[in-house]
């Protein structure tokens, strides 16, 4: 999963935020030194500022500079998510911990969620990703469905914790996720796994299931995560279609 240069900057910028480096009410360096720091042309740029914008990190005002936006450290945006970059962004930067591997039988409710044949076999992994910053508040818990013929993904998940797993399966099976389709729903945690991710057990969460599908949209692995209420937000920018 290649991530653009706009994006990677924009990632980067978007951690120095949410981490204090720029705090609320701060100015960005000009466009110019940003050109020259990174290296990249303004169009370039002006794209990354632009995200951001649109993420509601940072405002623009002509004479004024680019300042850090009030809402851009509200804890609720520590882990926005809005494209796939977004979740190579998370796992590079939030290191999965393995809690159970094992290979299970999909039953009918099962089936449902991951859209296969009840009876089909899949390899489970159910780990949490830890937030770099606070270790003692998991970012999610994540239940993990590939296909059980990906073997080597039982070893790769713990030999390599900071890569989505659907980048272990396309960097050794040759499987590339064209598309990620997300269903979230509000949902309370479970006492099961309330105090690994170190809330009341019954508290809010968002479930986030998501589908990665191959170029001709068959599912090769479905994850379902939990998200404590305070530890998630799903940024989405809706535009006018044209024409």
């Amino acid at each position: 999963m290649k991530e653009s240069l706009y994006r990677r900057i924009t990632r980067e910028f978007a951690q120095q935020i949410h981490s204090g480096q720029y705090p609320v009410g701060s100015l960005l360096p000009t466009e110019m030194a940003l050109c020259e720091h990174y290296q990249v042309s303004r169009h370039t740029m002006r794209e990354a500022l632009r995200d951001l914008t649109e993420q509601g990190l940072i405002t623009r005002r002509k004479g004024s500079g680019t300042q850090v936006a009030d809402k851009a450290q509200h804890k609720g945006l520590n882990h926005p998510l809005a494209c796939l970059e977004d979740l190579f962004f998370l796992a590079k930067n939030n290191p999965r911990v393995v809690k159970r591997i094992d290979e299970v039988v999909a039953d009918y409710d099962l089936a449902q969620t991951i859209g296969c044949e009840p009876g089909s076999r899949w390899l489970h992994v159910a780990s949490i990703r830890e937030d770099s910053e606070n270790k003692d508040a998991p970012i999610c818990w994540t239940d993990s469905y590939a296909s059980a013929a990906f073997t080597k993904v039982r070893q790769l998940v713990r030999s390599d914790p900071f890569a989505l797993i659907s980048d272990l399966i396309e960097a050794h099976y040759g499987i590339q996720s064209e598309e990620v389709r997300q269903t979230i729903s509000a949902v309370t945690v479970s006492a099961k796994i309330a105090k690994v991710l170190g809330v009341e057990p019954g508290s809010p969460a968002l479930k986030i299931v998501r589908r990665y599908q191959d170029r001709d949209g068959n599912t090769f692995e479905t994850t379902i995560s939990v998200h404590p209420a305070d530890r998630y937000a799903c940024s989405i920018v809706l535009t006018r279609a044209k024409g």
